[in-house]
């Protein structure tokens, strides 16, 4: 009985160190700003969140996750260069490198 508590055990926190290696994030550029404009990182999923900072075309991201806000893709997103540096952007503003 001892045995099958280890094996669940091993393979519960198997499963958990899977999953944080997920929330890593993807690879995501921002895209299609245009030249003099600045993509807006929020503090949350939506217009009505403070502004952060603005990041220029081919700033270099880490995709987390994405959430649909008033009917509006935001995905949360750091740089990949400062990844302490969090916050929501617009989903039409990504893509994949």
């Amino acid at each position: 009985m001892d045995m099958n508590k280890t094996l669940a055990t091993v393979l519960i926190a198997s499963s958990l160190l899977a999953g944080c290696g997920a929330a890593l994030g993807t690879n995501a550029v921002v895209h299609r700003v245009g030249q003099d404009d600045l993509l807006k990182l929020r503090a949350g999923p939506g217009l009505g969140y403070r502004v952060i900072l603005g990041l220029p075309d081919g700033t270099e991201l880490l995709k987390r996750d994405c959430v649909t806000e008033v009917s509006q893709l935001w995905c949360r997103v750091s740089l990949a260069n400062a990844q302490n540096v969090t916050g929501y952007v617009s989903a039409d503003y990504l893509k994949s490198p």
